[in-house]
């Protein structure tokens, strides 16, 4: 019986995929953690307690149908079960590879609450995909019937890739602007290696190639074709560019060489990956080797940049972030690799500055205390007079998020609708804009967030825009 296979929880406990040797992956950007053999996956998947209320299921954003999949894993169903992660999900290899789950599904997962262990369902649901793929269980985008209308995507990040699916299978006509010279936004450039191959990503890109769906990549909106060109060409818009612009630290010697954002950092290494020309990274601009790093932040941009630093052959990598390690937005189980890999964590410090003139030598820190909690319940970090000192750094690293940029002047369009924070106001359901015809999805709606919410939002916007379509012609022009 299925039940027998369940609820063994009690009598089996959590295992996750073995990791490489931390000394050993430090050397190379392969992915660290192993693959779980069949008869692990399904061991552990069996110990889900298939409790009435999922709470797994209910906060992850696609509300992917865990219980279920877990219970197809370890009754030997694989075939099934990778069917069941997909209907929910896009790209359920990448979520599987890059969810915090530690905050969204195993997080909330009810026998970890009970104290066994959670579920480790992101191993299982990578395990799953990437026996799809190996097996040919993928199946092709095919659409029943093809329709005439287009369809412009702006950006082929998550977001955009996620709605350019759900469109296709319509057969809905598909066009993809992006920015870039390869499609996947942060996937691609943002995201180091040893977290999300670069196969795996290209792989999903190949499948909307092959089904159809039309990149028209190094466009940037505003210089190579205008919004309004683009808007003139489809019958749909959808804008999901994501929130590219760094924050930046306004303290004294910023602008000196040697200091530099983590985006364009990262994008350099994973340039290099794809075997790229990259004279930023060969002159030694945006590379770590035998350099002392400091990398400013403390969410999962930094911990990519400190442990991209490490396999660079940084002769030190230290990590400052103003508040403590309870209080980091980033994943706990991304600060553990990187401590084990050998990165220094400076807690409750800040910069005040940076040293050295026109190239930088040091940071110049602030040592913090948390005092009284702010509104949202976080402890506010305030500042010990007296225990500055220097941190010495041949490269820094900023890795204080993202903010949008001011789309309404960089493409012309003053009328679309903004917030005070610079993001395009769309309805929290259709993710319809103020313009006719023109929609918006992921971080350019909702800010700096996680790749599993842009997905959600890319079908969703999708499932609006064929509502729309089906519209007569009359009642979408209003």
């Amino acid at each position: 019986m299925a039940g027998q296979k369940m609820l063994k929880f009690v009598t089996l406990t959590k295992e996750t995929p073995p990791k490489r040797d931390a000394n050993l992956r430090a050397q190379d950007f392969d992915e660290i953690y192993r693959q779980f053999a069949v008869e692990k996956a399904a061991e552990q998947a069996s110990r889900c307690s298939q409790c009435g209320v999922p709470y797994c299921q209910s906060h992850c954003p696609l509300h992917n149908n865990i219980p279920d999949w877990l219970r197809l894993t370890a009754e030997g169903r694989l075939e099934e079960a990778y069917e069941l992660s997909q209907a929910t999900n896009t790209f359920p290899e990448i979520c599987g590879r890059i969810c915090p789950q530690d905050r969204l599904c195993e997080g909330n997962c009810v026998i970890e609450q009970s104290g066994h262990g959670t579920v480790t369902i992101g191993s299982v649901e990578k395990y799953l995909t990437d026996k799809a793929w190996e097996m040919g269980w993928v199946k092709p985008i095919t659409a029943r019937t093809q329709r005439p209308e287009s369809v412009g995507i702006i950006g082929a990040g998550p977001g955009g890739l996620a709605a350019a699916d759900v469109l296709r299978r319509a057969g809905v006509q598909v066009t993809v602007y992006d920015r870039y010279d390869r499609a996947g936004g942060l996937l691609t450039y943002g995201i180091p290696g040893f977290k999300l191959e670069k196969p795996v990503v290209m792989q999903r890109i190949e499948q909307l190639e092959i089904a159809g769906v039309t990149f028209v990549l190094n466009c940037r909106v505003g210089e190579d074709m205008s919004f309004d060109a683009i808007r003139g060409q489809h019958d749909a818009v959808l804008i999901a560019t994501g929130v590219y612009k760094a924050r930046d630290i306004e303290a004294p010697g910023v602008g000196a060489k040697g200091v530099v954002r983590a985006l364009d950092y990262l994008t350099a290494s994973n340039r290099k990956s794809f075997g790229d020309d990259v004279p930023e990274f060969d002159s030694g601009e945006l590379n770590a080797d035998g350099k002392r790093v400091v990398v400013i932040g403390g969410g999962d941009t930094a911990m990519d940049c400190v442990r991209t630093a490490i396999r660079q052959g940084a002769t030190s990598v230290k990590c400052l972030y103003r508040r403590d390690k309870a209080n980091m937005p980033g994943s706990q189980r991304e600060t553990q690799n990187a401590e084990e890999e050998g990165v220094e964590f400076v807690w409750l410090s800040a910069p005040k500055g940076f040293s050295g003139g026109t190239a930088v030598d040091g940071v110049m820190v602030q040592k913090m205390r948390l005092g009284a909690p702010d509104v949202s319940g976080r402890q506010v970090p305030e500042l010990i007079e007296g225990a500055d000192y220097v941190e010495p750094a041949d490269l820094v690293v900023q890795a204080l998020g993202f903010e949008p940029e001011a789309i309404q002047t960089l493409w012309g369009v003053p009328d679309l609708a903004v917030t005070r924070w610079g993001t395009i106001k769309a309805d929290f359901r259709s993710h319809a804009t103020n313009l006719p015809g023109v929609y918006a999805a992921g971080d350019i709606v909702r800010g700096a967030s996680l790749v599993v919410w842009a997905i959600r939002d890319g079908r969703e916007a999708a499932e609006s825009i064929l509502g729309y379509l089906a519209q007569p012609a009359s009642v979408a022009a209003e």
